[in-house]
């Protein structure tokens, strides 16, 4: 699976959070890293997790 940042939706790191009814992305950027995707100088995420629940069972 290629990592994207357009590709949050299926992201392990993509949260959401029932106080503001509104998904986020639990990973805390710096500064530059912010600075680079708000520009969208950041083609793959370096913190991409594919969201699999059942990789776990797999490995059973």
């Amino acid at each position: 699976m290629q990592k994207r940042s357009g590709m949050c939706e299926s992201c392990s790191n993509f949260c959401y959070d029932e106080d503001y009814d509104e998904y986020y992305c639990q990973v805390s950027l710096d500064q530059d890293e912010m600075g680079n995707f708000l520009q969208g100088g950041l083609r793959d995420c370096p913190y991409y997790m594919y969201n699999d629940e059942y990789s776990l069972a797999r490995k059973q």
